[in-house]
């Protein structure tokens, strides 16, 4: 192809080359594809700027193992709310040209990533609204808080089954600072129900996963409040969730003898909806159910107990996830 090389400064042939260059982002190294120019005139080589950015490209990569929110995700749910980048900035605290940078795919700091997701959960962003009224125009803010308002009752409407016999709660540290969702804590019971597993596993592996993505991203996938009981950290009302789940035919229940004993085994007869849950919610389930794949009730019993968050709370107390940033998964 014909082009303008910038070291001899000549109209010339130029040949695309392509190949493999290791990119270390933060300590980790990423293979992305390369791409430059070479020169038939003078035969230097150069980067080709038109379109192709390995740095962005091998910072796509990370975003994606570590389930960050891509640049496109981030620019979606401003626009989704109608708010410019001036605004969002100012809501969320930032210097004016933060989101611009991450929005254009520079790679978000940890801090800024767990801030993100907080804001975009709908009772968060309509918090910092209430919090900096002079934000925003009048109209847009009234705008703003009747959307918000209204998708907080919509997405707790399949919760009101729950709230009817245990009442609503807020978010805050022992919801993980979500609102509640039942529907994914049933996607999760159905998820790690596949192939079968013990009552006590279950609960425990529901507690690692919402505080493992707490730990890990500030939020918590379900909202659901965990208690201190004897064999570990359990969903407070875990009994309602399975016995629902039963009741409308999605789980099997099996008594499973263990010589003088008898426990309980659950086996999802539906496969779960993966689509509710995030790409960091769904890495974090298949992480830990990868971790304590081998592990049976017995053992995950015991690893919990060695929980800080199992340690310091008394029998009966609910856990907050504070602790999370001390688990050992």
């Amino acid at each position: 192809m014909k082009g303008i090389c910038p070291n001899c400064e000549k109209e010339t042939d130029l040949t695309m080359i392509r190949e493999k260059e290791t990119i270390e982002v933060r300590g980790e190294p990423i293979d992305v594809e390369a791409e430059y120019f070479k020169c038939s005139e003078c035969g230097e080589e150069f980067e080709n700027t038109r379109g192709h950015d390995a740095l962005k490209i091998a910072y796509r990569e990370y975003r994606h193992r570590r389930g960050m929110l891509q640049p496109e995700e981030i620019r979606a749910w401003r626009k989704q709310y109608g708010l410019t980048q001036k605004e969002l900035s100012r809501l969320l605290g930032w210097g004016g040209a933060t989101l611009s940078r991450y929005e254009n795919g520079a790679l978000q700091d940890e801090a800024h990533e767990k801030i993100l997701r907080l804001a975009m959960e709908p009772h968060n962003l309509l918090k910092l609204i209430e919090e900096s009224p002079a934000t925003l125009s009048p109209e847009k803010r009234e705008r703003l808080v009747t959307e918000l308002s209204a998708a907080e009752e919509e997405a707790c409407s399949f919760e009101m089954i729950f709230e009817e016999r245990f009442g609503r709660y807020d978010p805050d540290e022992y919801s993980g600072f979500v609102r509640f969702s039942l529907t994914k804590l049933f996607n999760a019971i159905l998820y790690f129900c596949k192939g079968g597993v013990l009552k006590t596993k279950l609960n425990k592996l529901l507690f690692y996963a919402d505080f493992k993505h707490f730990k890990e991203y500030s939020i918590a996938i379900t909202g659901a409040k965990y208690v201190h009981l004897q064999y570990g950290p359990v969903p407070n009302n875990y009994e309602f969730f399975t016995a629902e789940l039963t009741r409308g035919g999605e789980l099997t229940v099996e008594e499973v003898l263990f010589g003088e004993y008898s426990g309980s085994k659950y086996l999802s007869n539906v496969e779960p909806d993966l689509s509710v849950f995030t790409d960091s919610e769904l890495k974090v389930l298949a992480e830990v159910n990868e971790y304590f794949k081998s592990f049976g009730s017995t053992a995950i019993k015991d690893f919990s107990h060695k929980e800080v968050a199992y340690r310091e709370t008394a029998d009966g107390e609910t856990i907050s996830y504070l602790y999370a940033p001390q688990l050992e998964v």
